[in-house]
């Protein structure tokens, strides 16, 4: 595992807590990497891939974990985006790297709980999309080796829905304090 930075020295500590780890600049992770986790403030997502390198995320999976939050205060809880229904985060980060394969996931649940989360009720859904098939049944791959059942819901323009599922879960954070719930899709039938 790489983990990209501007500044390495500040991740010192989590390279000597982890065995295995290492940090480099975006470039190096972004080359270094089978796949690459895109895991920064949505406003300077495009600043980050831009740094990690056209050619090192070429034909690679790109986990999209990024929002479009804007940078002013919730109301009521709700954030406010940059973008607005009609095209997401993803859809520009994929139009700006077109060799990349964007797959959305993991940008509707708490950090501490990506990794075998736990619930009484089961399973909870990680809801994904993306237009390379291989990278979304990579992307699924890893999310069930995580512990969630995963729901693809089809090509980038539904990340036009998937991002605003931040929206939904941090009101509850920011209303209730509750930082620990996660999504469920049910089937009938």
């Amino acid at each position: 595992m790489m983990l990209g930075t501007r500044d390495t020295a500040k991740l010192k500590d989590f390279v000597a807590q982890h065995r295995g780890a290492q940090t480099g600049s975006f470039a190096d992770a972004a080359k270094f990497g089978e796949a690459v986790v895109l895991a920064v403030k949505g406003g300077v997502a495009l600043e980050a891939l831009k740094a990690a390198g056209a050619a090192n995320l070429s034909g690679k999976p790109v986990i999209d974990a990024t929002n479009p939050i804007a940078d002013a205060p919730p109301e009521n809880g709700v954030l406010k985006f940059f973008t607005d229904i009609n095209q997401s985060l993803m859809e520009r980060l994929q139009s700006a790297f077109p060799d990349a394969h964007f797959v959305k996931a993991f940008n509707s649940v708490g950090n501490a709980r990506m990794i075998d989360p736990q619930y009484k009720a089961g399973k909870p859904t990680m809801f994904i999309c993306g237009n390379d098939d291989k990278a979304k049944a990579t992307v699924a791959g890893i999310c069930e080796q995580f512990g969630w059942d995963v729901a693809d819901m089809g090509k980038a323009e539904a990340a036009r829905a998937i991002e605003p599922l931040c929206m939904l879960w941090c009101i509850l954070g920011f209303t209730k304090n509750e930082w620990t719930h996660a999504f469920k899709l049910l089937h009938v039938g």
